[in-house]
Parts: structure tokens; C-alpha cells; sequence
């Protein structure tokens, strides 16, 4: 089979093509013929030593993914060669094969497509867990997502209107703001030609957004959360823009406001419950329309640097896909 390896910590054009053994699962474990795999910021940090998770050289990276098993370990009753399924590993998914713990896999649900199938565990998960979960999102709340064209903003934009909230999606160009009105958006600003913390003033009449969903940091954290309502949420989902803001914590006593950090990756280990619940809870709303992934680009394993750096230049909209069989 072919993956797309980490010999060495590097940039995404450091990565090979590599022919290498077929893998054949262990007790409890399970082989999936890989169909679709989802690209995401992780994938970027995890081949630079930079993630919280540091796998051992060689390694593919790639966390999220949907496929068919083909060969199934000893003591899975639960899932049998040929079923279409879902996983979420911590990496190698951009192969044509991966083991994964059975207990990592899910069916995927009658009639969806594999490209749909990986692009929902990370960005759909993050953003439930976030906005559901650690801020308590609640019906007719206002919450304002920045870096909102990407895919855990779609996701988050999607989530908020699925709750019942008024979503504000602020992102870098308006042709991004245009996919944030068609997944729901409420009122679009773009932060490259508007002032953030007037337009947020204007949007909310004053009052400021009650949750802020931020996966960018950089420059645009501090005014945002100057701008947060009383009692507000700020959610620390991640740092796309490359850069850890440092906000004033008397910010937080002012405006009796509260930093809530995102880690869905942990959550999901500990939590594993919580997880499914929330899980169901997207398939539900997916099958219900509530919620719909957007990929904008599919990409072959070869492209598998090209899929990387467009994601880190933010050329990408929603979601993008790397089909190893291609």
C-alpha cells in the first residue's frame, strides 16, 4: 500500500510517497481500505513537532478518515469485513490502509458519501464540543465566530443555528463571507476592511456577541474580546493565524467573562461518552439538513503536500479531502 510519510520534522513538502507493507490488525483492532481522508490544521503542526501529540519517526499523518474494513482482529464482534465505516485515529490516515482500535470506529450512517463521512468527526466534533458543551450555547443567544469560512467555522456557524442562536461570522475576504450566508450566518463582517470592534459594536446594538468562537488567535483576539457581552464565553479553539495572542486577563473581571478553552481531542479520549452522545447528536442534525460539510477541494495522495500548504495559506474554504486511491 502507499502513504504519505514523515521521515523527518519538516514543512509538508518534506513528506513521501512511499510503497510499504500491507498492515494487518492486531486483537481488538481493525484494517480499513482507506476512501477519504479529512485535512486539518493538526496535520500541519503534527509533521512539524509543533502538536500536543508527538508520534514517533516514520509516521503518516491525517486523523480523521472513512473507508471499508477489510480484515478485522481478534475479539471485534461489532464490525465485520466490508463495512463502511468512520475513524478517528491519532494519525495515518493519509494511506491507502490504517489499523485503528475497533473501538475508534463507527458505521457510517445509510446513504452518505465517504468524502462527507471524513469531513465530519473533527470539525463537527471540535465545534459541538466547543459551543455545546464548554460554552452552553443556549437559544437566542448571539455567538460570533471568527475565521468563520474555515471548517470548524462553517461547522461552528452551522452548530450555532442548529441551537438557536444569532451567528456573526467574520472572515478575510467576502467571497469567504459569502459560503458563511449560504451555511447560515446571520451577519457577516470582514475584518481586513472593517474596524472588528465597531462592526461587532453595530451588530450587537452595544451589547457585544454572548460566546466567541476563535480557532484563529493572532491579532484579532484582543478586540474581540474586548467586544464580549457580560457574562460572555471566549472560546480558545486554536491558533490558525500562527500566533498565541496574550489578552489581558482584567479584561476577563470586566466584563465578568469567562476563557474557555477547546481541546476535543482529549475530550474525546476521557470522555468517550460525552463523545458519542455528541456524535449522534451531528448525525442526527446531518440526516435532519441542520448541517452539511462543505468540501471545496478533493486532492490525490500524491497532492498531499499541495492539500497541506493551501490549508496553511488559508486558500481553503470548509473542507478539503485527499483520496489515497487516486
Amino acid at each position: 500500500m502507499k502513504a504519505a510519510v514523515c521521515k523527518a520534522w519538516g514543512i509538508p513538502d518534506t513528506l513521501e510517497i512511499m510503497e510499504l507493507p500491507d498492515l494487518v490488525p492486531g486483537a481488538g483492532q481493525v484494517g480499513i481500505q482507506v476512501k477519504a481522508a479529512g485535512v486539518n490544521f493538526p496535520d500541519v503542526l503534527i509533521i512539524q513537532n509543533k502538536y500536543q501529540f508527538k508520534p514517533e519517526l516514520p509516521f503518516s499523518p491525517g486523523s480523521e478518515l472513512s473507508g471499508e474494513i477489510y480484515a478485522v482482529g481478534e475479539g471485534v464482534t461489532h464490525l465485520k469485513k466490508g463495512d463502511r465505516v468512520i475513524a478517528f485515529i491519532g494519525h495515518g490516515a493519509f494511506a491507502q490502509q490504517v489499523i485503528a482500535p475497533a473501538a475508534a470506529v463507527m458505521p457510517m450512517p445509510p446513504g452518505m458519501d465517504f468524502d462527507t463521512a471524513a469531513a465530519i468527526t473533527l470539525t463537527y466534533g471540535t465545534s459541538h464540543h466547543a459551543i455545546a458543551d464548554r460554552a452552553q450555547l443556549k437559544a437566542g443567544e448571539t455567538m460570533l465566530v471568527l475565521g468563520a469560512a474555515g471548517g470548524v467555522g462553517l461547522a461552528a456557524i452551522e452548530i450555532g443555528k442548529a441551537l438557536g442562536a444569532r451567528v456573526i461570522a467574520a472572515a478575510s475576504t467576502d467571497e469567504k463571507l459569502e459560503i458563511c450566508r449560504q451555511h447560515g450566518a446571520d451577519i457577516l463582517i470582514n475584518y481586513t476592511t472593517a474596524d472588528l470592534r465597531e462592526a461587532i459594536k453595530t451588530a450587537t446594538e452595544g451589547k457585544g456577541p454572548d460566546v466567541i468562537y476563535d480557532p484563529v488567535g493572532g491579532i484579532y483576539a484582543e478586540p474581540a474580546f474586548r467586544s464580549i457581552a457580560w457574562r460572555g464565553r471566549y472560546l480558545v479553539v486554536g491558533f490558525a493565524n500562527g500566533e498565541i495572542p496574550k489578552l489581558p486577563l482584567n479584561l476577563t473581571l470586566l466584563k465578568g467573562a469567562s476563557l474557555v478553552g477547546v481541546f476535543w481531542g482529549e475530550f474525546a479520549k476521557r470522555e468517550p461518552k460525552h463523545n458519542l452522545e455528541a456524535m449522534r447528536e451531528l448525525m442526527g442534525w446531518l440526516n435532519d439538513g441542520k448541517i452539511k460539510p462543505h468540501i471545496s477541494k478533493t486532492y490525490a495522495l500524491k497532492e498531499t503536500a499541495s492539500a497541506l500548504n493551501d490549508l496553511v495559506a488559508r486558500k481553503v474554504t470548509g473542507k478539503i479531502v485527499i483520496h489515497p486511491d487516486r
